[in-house]
């Protein structure tokens, strides 16, 4: 998992930053080829959407940025042979901010608003495959996710997820 803060190039205008370069990415080990753009919106604070992300063979890797409000992105390590496995990252992402949270293959993805009219912009590495779909509980006390706020809105789905700890019989641990 991966941070990314945009050089920018300010003026009097406002600033200039690239927002996908795979030459500087590559230049820091990250290579990876992006095919599909994809926006996510909220109308209210409190939403929670997550944690996904796809079965290999259409495994993912996703580049996430706030384009308007602000949330708390959170990757997961849902990889069953992992050392990290359960190991959980959360920062929070502003249109402002312009941060980027680089989520690799085989991690579970999901964010919260933290203000009304939120949205995210993410691209994806692999094509969107609903027989890959797949996801994990938001709460899983075995992962321990520490939301900001109280989860005011939330798909059906999302709640029904099954516990990441599944995976492996034997995990039991919690990271952050």
């Amino acid at each position: 998992m991966w941070l990314i803060e945009p050089e920018r190039i300010e003026d009097d205008r406002g600033f200039f930053a690239r927002a996908w370069c795979r030459k500087e990415l590559s230049d820091h080990g990250i290579d990876v080829d992006m095919v599909q753009g994809n926006v996510g919106y909220s109308h209210a604070r409190g939403t929670l959407r997550g944690m996904h992300w796809q079965e290999d063979p259409f495994g993912e890797v996703k580049l996430v940025r706030c384009t308007r409000g602000a949330v708390f992105d959170v990757v997961v390590d849902a990889r069953p042979h992992s050392e990290t496995f359960l190991s959980w990252y959360g920062a929070e992402l502003t249109a402002d901010g312009g941060t980027m949270m680089l989520v690799p293959q085989g991690c579970a993805h999901g964010y919260q608003t933290l203000e009304d009219r939120s949205e995210i912009f993410y691209l994806t590495s692999q094509f969107y495959e609903s027989s890959a779909a797949t996801g994990a509980l938001y709460n899983d006390p075995s992962v321990g996710i520490e939301w900001p706020t109280e989860v005011t809105v939330i798909s059906d789905q999302d709640r029904a997820w099954p516990p990441l700890s599944e995976r492996r019989p034997d995990a039991s641990r919690r990271h952050r």
